[in-house]
């Protein structure tokens, strides 16, 4: 009975600390301004995937995150900056989208024409997973936590791994909740409203983006003040 109110403690905590760095709410907007081309089941298979890679994002880096940043060298103030690099570079193709994006090509055969419809663009891994959902922050945040649990919680292990996949898992299931209510949204929203979001998210990812920059470069004259 003990570990597991340990267990909803912990939990609880974790849900407290990230679904605001997480901010589906963020996610679901930048998931319409992307998939406007996409048919209904393109959109659900894209929401599935998304929350997958989330699931996968936070459990290795909560078991394997420090490990890897320390292989590759890697450091949370690298991991910002290379974060909003992404972000920034996403939100200048979203405010500024190539004239083709939303071209339908035409191919003549013989007599007829036959119509080819562009390939869906792949974008459960990026930018809805990392960095818009599991960013910078979120990750920092995890792998702090996994190096730090031990001094702080005098619970058993089993406890903690236990709560670390249910919250994450719990985590998934709400983005998918979330950018599966996308559909209902851009039916009312339309064409144009899409592409008013595409345009307004753009931006608001390149100040994101920025800003990540930002805090990375104060946190690296922190790290390395005398640099």
């Amino acid at each position: 009975m003990d570990a597991i109110l340990q267990m909803l403690h912990l939990i609880g905590l974790g849900l407290v600390l990230l679904i605001p760095l997480t901010n589906p709410l963020t996610s679901v907007a930048l998931f319409l301004s992307l998939s406007g081309d996409m048919s209904r089941e393109e959109r659900n298979s894209q929401a599935m995937m998304s929350s997958f890679y989330v699931f996968l994002i936070l459990i290795i880096s909560f078991f394997c995150g420090e490990v890897v940043m320390k292989l590759f060298g890697i450091s949370i103030p690298g991991l910002r900056i290379a974060g909003g690099l992404i972000v920034a570079y996403l939100g200048f193709r979203m405010l500024f989208p190539p004239p083709s994006a939303h071209k339908i090509l035409e191919h003549k055969e013989g007599e007829g024409a036959k119509v080819i419809k562009p390939a869906t663009q792949n974008i459960a891994f990026v930018p809805i997973a990392m960095p818009s959902t599991a960013g910078p922050g979120t990750i920092a945040m995890v792998i702090s936590a996994a190096s730090t649990w031990h001094q702080v919680l005098d619970y058993s292990e089993w406890v903690v791994y236990g709560s670390v996949i249910a919250t994450s898992l719990i985590l998934a299931l709400i983005l998918w909740i979330s950018l599966r209510s996308s559909g209902m949204i851009m039916q009312r929203v339309g064409r144009s409203g899409i592409e008013a979001i595409s345009r307004v998210m753009g931006f608001l990812l390149v100040c994101m983006g920025i800003q990540f920059i930002i805090n990375g470069v104060f946190e690296l004259i922190k790290t390395y003040p005398g640099a």
